[in-house]
């Protein structure tokens, strides 16, 4: 069954775009962002991989040079912060989107501005990604008051001119300009010897993906899109009802990805 599902790619990889979120889906869910980790394995294979697809990357919540930090390949793309950033391989630098960057200082002081001790009593964390800062409540001593507490933060954002998202146990503070790993998928796959497209992901943003795979698809952008859900007990429901391919977990990724490589 998998093999039969990734054929489309497999059987012709210099027309393929093999993408994939990071979180969830590459690197198992940790209390701390900080302290995630991609398995060597995984790093092994996305590096192979770069070598025969014509499109390889990870889409990812994170910045775009945290990504690769924790990937560790090089030769591969990265788009942070939910699309907002974009790092080709061998780049230095992210580029940042223009009408983003104008406001990675208010939504960085809005931030400060609610950092103070209570939520640091409460355990809550903060990840700065560029024009996104995310506050955690994963691995909180008392996860629902942090959360509570959180909903009050995000409503005082949303007062102010900015928006906000929800994901696993994470609140994040964004620039009020439309935002998704959809603007990235596109960008991606927007190469003219690209004809195949596959993204895998666990969680809500991810579905913006599989959407930019499909209007690829329905536009004549693309022959073929495939679809991976990977199953968790936080994911949302839809990843798995959406999916062309259902896997458990990581290592279940982890099978797509050696799936892949049997070119």
């Amino acid at each position: 069954m998998l093999a039969e599902a990734l054929r489309p790619l497999t059987e012709a990889p210099e027309r393929a775009a093999v993408l994939c979120d990071i979180d969830g889906t590459l690197a198992p869910i940790v209390d701390r962002a900080e302290d995630a980790r991609v398995p060597p394995e995984a790093t092994r294979r996305l590096a192979g991989l770069a070598r025969r697809y014509a499109v390889v990357a990870c889409v990812s919540g994170r910045s775009a040079l945290d990504a690769r930090r924790i990937v560790g390949v090089g030769r591969i793309a990265y788009a942070g912060a939910h699309g907002a950033e974009l790092l080709w391989p061998g780049e230095r630098a992210p580029v940042v989107l223009r009408e983003l960057a104008r406001y990675t200082e208010p939504v960085h002081r809005f931030v400060q501005g609610h950092d103070g001790d209570a939520l640091r009593l409460l355990g809550v964390r903060i990840e700065d990604k560029g024009p996104i800062v995310a506050l955690h409540w994963r691995g909180a001593a008392d996860e629902r008051s942090a959360e509570a507490r959180l909903r009050e933060v995000a409503e005082a954002a949303e007062g102010d001119g900015l928006a906000t998202h929800w994901g696993r146990k994470v609140l994040e503070v964004r620039p009020p300009v439309p935002l998704s790993k959809a603007r990235a998928v596109q960008e991606l796959v927007r190469r003219p010897e690209v004809r195949t497209g596959l993204f895998g992901g666990d969680d809500t943003t991810d579905l913006d993906a599989f959407d930019a795979l499909d209007e690829a698809v329905a536009s004549g952008e693309l022959d073929v899109a495939v679809r991976v859900g990977v199953a968790s007990s936080e994911g949302p429901a839809a990843i798995v009802e959406r999916a062309d391919l259902t896997v458990e977990g990581t290592t279940g990724f982890l099978a797509v990805l050696d799936g892949l490589a049997e070119v």
